[in-house]
């Protein structure tokens, strides 16, 4: 078996012995998870230099990675099926994004033993086994992160690999040096200081031309109390790093850990928890029916990636998950089974392997290029069910559109029979902030308008429930729903700047980047890449929903607060001056941040003000009639399958709190 054995280190009851719904109490294990892997195995030839790594008397490769296990104490009371949450580096998301919990806060100094915060309890009150497992070999090496550990790959004469490799860096505030990676990661140690050939550029949006920086007034090294300390780990400039402008560093690095058994160990994992006996000392043996992957952002993108390498089954021949949603994943993939990869990195301007995008066969007509994402699964017959979820936070940063039409936007590509493609209407990339707020906490980040404030987790709820019905008893979900170029609901992101500029006190981006074709030149990009950095090509051809008169979007699946609304929300912010580039919009390096933009509150304000949107007290009678159109908007969400029927009356209590807000007590 791929599993080799689990070191339990934490066995305990979770949330002080809290009993959930039906299901009851529920127990936390968390420990290392040993594997092997075959590198001659068909199912596992995918993985990027695996015959490279170092192998033990029986031929195989041994690695092992961090886990943590939720699962019912009375298994007989729980439903039988896992939810595996694919770790944001190294970050667990799931209770956050169905139990609205608290979102977790690592840092270094975060203990191995942090209890978890189980929010609402809605997964476990469902009966869910929630399992995570390290899949990233440079996340950062702290106590509370979840790793994996991987074995480097070694060339012939078993030295190691050097290679270039593209980084990028930007701050939000001054700082005289940038370690060599992304977000403290481990970083890709370069291996000559003075290497002559390293090029470090500037540029103030990923779409604009790159200055160079003389290679004289920069140096491998760190800043000591204003001195350069070399470091092969860290970039100095002379006179420090500008906040808010685009590092873009290429170089040559030594080391190549093998990323790709990465997903292996997401598989591996999954498969002998739902399939492996107890003997073997599985602690969900037989107590398994159903397994489901959830990633987030750059999991997610981690899972196209999976999905696009066909990973899905192990070397016993079954299939580890039953159904995927890839939540916000966009139409990128990433640098996840590359050699001298760098994980974290989440940029269209970065990254390597864009094209294909859909989930069915389409073409790009100026490269000649054809193909599917899921080309090589559907290709042997798999009928894995994935819903492609992403808010209009990705269809503004420009790629997520591409998932559903041809590379130019020209013309619609609908999903195939097994997958479902849906945008969240109005969205920014994460849930939305309440209370209003400009400056995000978890990075200190300042913008001009006040954040998105819309909460899209009911519907995220919806989909989980709708794909396991899907992949478990044959019920169709509700049908993608999405911008279409054929239904005249799509636009592009310039036509819209004249009316939301109408808006007062709104601030628009004065510049929204739209990603390019990049050449990184012939060959197997999986091992290298020739061109370096990459030569710009034409740029892709992304729309984004078309808006209503209140200038919310039409097109996609809407929350209560967009059904009944009291303000305009988007999917883009811009950047405070305080944070540099007010040009800018917020999170080109995190995933684009929204705003919202109250209604006027009396007729009278919106007069003296010349919004051209309605008031407040124009729409509702008063805060009951408002109320009553938020729980009648929630109820026929839940009667379509979109959201779960306990969120309706929770619906109605976060809109209470909504109007008291953005009626500032004028309106009963």
């Amino acid at each position: 078996m791929p599993v080799t054995g689990l070191d339990i280190q934490i066995h305990r009851p979770v949330a002080n012995g809290r009993t959930f719904g039906d299901v009851g109490a529920y127990e936390e294990i968390r420990g290392v998870i040993r594997f092997t892997a075959d590198p001659q195995h068909p199912f596992n030839h995918r993985v990027t230099d695996i015959e490279r790594a170092p192998r033990d008397k029986d031929g195989r490769i041994e690695f092992e990675s961090d886990i943590v296990i939720l699962r019912p104490v009375e298994p007989a009371r729980g439903s039988r099926r896992i939810l595996f949450d694919v770790l944001n580096r190294g970050k667990r998301l799931a209770l956050s994004f169905f139990n609205d919990a608290e979102r977790e806060a690592i840092g270094p100094g975060t203990p191995a033993d942090e209890p978890l915060d189980t929010g609402n309890g809605y997964l476990m009150r469902e009966g869910w086994t929630v399992v995570w497992t390290g899949w990233q070999a440079d996340a950062p090496p702290w106590p509370a992160i979840q790793r994996l550990r991987a074995p480097e790959a070694l060339d012939d004469d078993g030295e190691r690999l050097t290679g270039r490799v593209f980084s990028q860096f930007q701050a939000i505030a001054p700082v005289p040096h940038f370690l060599l990676s992304d977000r403290d990661h481990i970083p890709r140690p370069a291996f000559d200081l003075n290497e002559a050939d390293a090029i470090l550029t500037v540029r103030a949006h990923p779409d604009s031309p790159p200055r160079t920086i003389p290679r004289d007034s920069w140096r491998f090294a760190r800043d000591e109390n204003g001195a350069p300390v070399a470091d092969p780990n860290c970039i100095r400039l002379d006179g420090g790093f500008a906040p808010g402008l685009m590092y873009q560093l290429t170089y040559t690095t030594v080391g190549a850990p093998v990323l790709g058994l990465g997903f292996l160990a997401m598989r591996d994992s999954v498969a002998w928890l739902k399939n492996g006996q107890a003997h073997s000392g599985n602690p969900c043996a037989g107590q398994v029916d159903h397994a489901y992957a959830f990633g987030v952002s750059q999991s997610g993108r981690f899972i196209r990636t999976f999905l696009y390498e066909d990973l899905n089954r192990g070397e016993d021949g079954r299939e580890a998950f039953d159904g995927i949603l890839v939540h916000v994943g966009g139409g990128m993939r990433g640098e996840f089974n590359q050699r001298f990869g760098q994980p974290s990195k989440d940029l269209p301007s970065v990254m390597a392997h864009l094209f294909p995008f859909t989930p069915a066969q389409s073409a790009d007509r100026r490269t000649g290029e054809t193909g599917a994402l899921l080309a090589r699964l559907r290709g042997r017959g798999s009928g894995l069910k994935v819903f492609f979820n992403n808010t209009a936070a990705e269809y503004w940063r420009g790629d997520a559109s591409l998932i559903h039409t041809d590379p130019d936007g020209t013309c619609d590509i609908p999903p195939d029979r097994d997958s479902r493609v849906y945008a969240l209407a109005g969205a920014q990339h994460g849930p939305g902030y309440w209370p209003l707020t400009r400056i995000q906490a978890a990075d200190g980040m300042k913008a001009q308008n006040d954040y998105n404030s819309l909460d899209y987790t009911p519907l995220l709820r919806g989909m989980l429930e709708n794909l396991h019905q899907w992949a478990a008893d044959g019920v169709a979900p509700p049908e993608s729903s999405y911008p279409e170029i054929g239904k005249d609901t799509c636009t592009t992101p310039g036509a819209l700047r004249a009316f939301f500029e109408s808006i007062p006190g709104a601030v628009f981006p004065p510049h929204i980047p739209v990603p390019r074709r990049l050449d990184f030149g012939p060959g197997d990009h999986a091992t290298r890449l020739d061109i370096l950095p990459p030569r710009p090509g034409e740029p892709y051809g992304p729309i984004v929903s078309d808006i209503d008169e209140d200038g919310n979007e039409i097109a996609g699946l809407k929350s209560p607060d967009l059904l009944a609304p009291l303000a305009t929300y988007t999917p883009w912010n811009t950047r405070h001056p305080d944070m540099g580039a007010p040009d800018q919009p917020v999170g080109l390096t995190g995933g684009f941040r929204g705003s919202t933009f109250p209604f006027p509150v009396t007729r009278a304000d919106r007069l003296s003000t010349g919004d051209p949107r309605l008031s407040i007290e124009e729409r509702y009678r008063d805060r009951s009639s408002y109320l009553a159109a938020v729980r009648k908007a929630a109820k026929k969400l839940a009667e379509s399958r979109l959201i779960p029927a306990e969120d309706i009356e929770s619906s109605v209590e976060r809109a209470a709190s909504r109007w008291d807000v953005f009626t500032g007590g004028k309106l009963r």
